[in-house]
């Protein structure tokens, strides 16, 4: 309930006639005979979410749920000319094989590269599929052991949230030939001491400053696709006002 009432609370704050609300599923879900928790619903919100986006023209910035969410949003805004940017604490590579919690939201980057095919058989093959080496993890620090096996066998590009600058992630986005970018923001990328409505905080995050910047300069540099904004997760009211300065600048840098 915290992610959908993070959502509902940003809602308040965003210009009603630029907003459209995609329902999500109430209730458990189906794993489908996989290895992943609620499948069905993360199914139907993809779906219902392209279609939607499939709507409107230009870029769209998506907001709220978990990083799940962005497996519609991505895959409707990709082409071969599009690279990924993630900022995020973790890279969600998880292949349903390898994944402890069975969440898809640790997953969603591995399904959009179409290579858990055989793990997810409900989920249809996209359009078109991320190239790992499209792939630019911006600011993770939470690397589970198979994903590190993965980044590395697939050479997914990273810049760490120590060091992280504008110019480093530009420069990894133009080293992967890419003209355009998608930009997931995970609000877990920033230092817990930014931001309290975190599900999984994580220590030595990146800053809002440079977070902020370094949208500006991707913008700048490469045609933006399409925008997600995901996990804000407050544990009451009082949290979520608190935090509501920090998310809205974050919205504008993504939006403007």
């Amino acid at each position: 309930m915290r992610l959908a009432e993070g959502a509902y609370a940003i809602l308040g704050d965003l210009p009603a006639s630029a907003t459209t609300v995609v329902e999500v599923p109430v209730g458990a879900g189906d794993s489908l005979g996989t290895q992943v928790h609620r499948l069905s619903s993360v199914l139907t919100v993809a779906d219902a979410l392209q279609q939607e986006l499939a709507t409107g023209t230009g870029p769209a910035l998506v907001v709220g749920g978990d990083c799940g969410v962005e497996l519609g949003a991505v895959r409707h805004a990709l082409s071969p000319s599009t690279a990924v940017v993630w900022f995020d604490a973790h890279p969600d590579l998880h292949a349903p094989r390898s994944s402890e919690s069975g969440a898809f939201s640790g997953m969603v980057l591995r399904a959009l590269v179409g290579d858990v095919d055989d793990d997810l058989p409900t989920l249809d093959p996209a359009e078109t599929p991320l190239d790992p080496g499209r792939i630019v993890l911006a600011g993770a620090r939470s690397f589970d052991e198979a994903e590190d096996r993965y980044v590395d066998s697939r050479r997914v590009s990273t810049v760490s949230s120590l060091d992280l600058t504008p110019d480093d992630v530009v420069a990894a986005v133009a080293a992967t030939g890419a003209t355009e970018v998608y930009l997931h923001v995970d609000l877990d990328v920033l230092d817990p001491g930014i931001i309290d409505g975190l599900l999984a905080p994580q220590p030595f995050g990146v800053d809002l400053a440079t977070l902020i910047a370094t949208i500006t300069a991707l913008k700048t540099r490469f045609t933006l696709v399409g925008a997600g904004l995901c996990s804000f997760a407050p544990v009451d009211a009082t949290s979520a006002s608190d935090d509501m300065g920090t998310i809205l600048r974050i919205v504008g840098a993504l939006s403007r």
